[in-house]
């Protein structure tokens, strides 16, 4: 079974000011179906950028569905960060950790630049399907 991974990138496309953006992360979004999985660091990235009524209402709806936990991963989230330390995010460090978690999956991201650089495991490239 495929995991779906939302980063904070593919969830902000959704209300994109670019239409055609939007569409293509709608159209996305309706393909995949649900649910997403998430952690909490891409939930409060994109509730501040987007809005914090969405996000819940998508939490609600069981689009986005948390599996992680940051406790528990802190240790790996920590080594990623530590090796990423130029370019990583806090929330992009427990998107990869959640790839590792989850090695059948896709993760749904518009940061090309960078989860082009990231590797899960070490030095497996992470799939991803970019959007924007």
């Amino acid at each position: 079974m495929l995991h779906h991974i939302a980063d904070t990138g593919f969830l902000v496309a959704l209300r994109d000011r670019d239409p055609a953006v939007r569409r293509k992360a709608r159209e996305m979004f309706q393909r995949i179906g649900r649910p997403l999985f998430v952690c909490e660091p891409v939930l409060a990235e994109a509730a501040h950028l987007v809005s914090p009524r969405l996000v819940a209402r998508m939490v609600a709806d069981g689009d986005l569905v948390i599996r992680f936990s940051v406790q528990e991963q802190i240790g790996r989230i920590r080594e990623l960060l530590e090796k990423y330390a130029a370019r990583m995010d806090f929330a992009d460090a427990c998107v990869v950790r959640m790839s590792e978690l989850f090695p059948d999956c896709m993760v749904y991201t518009s940061d090309v630049e960078d989860f082009r650089i990231y590797r899960r495991f070490g030095d497996k490239e992470i799939p991803c399907c970019f959007i924007g």
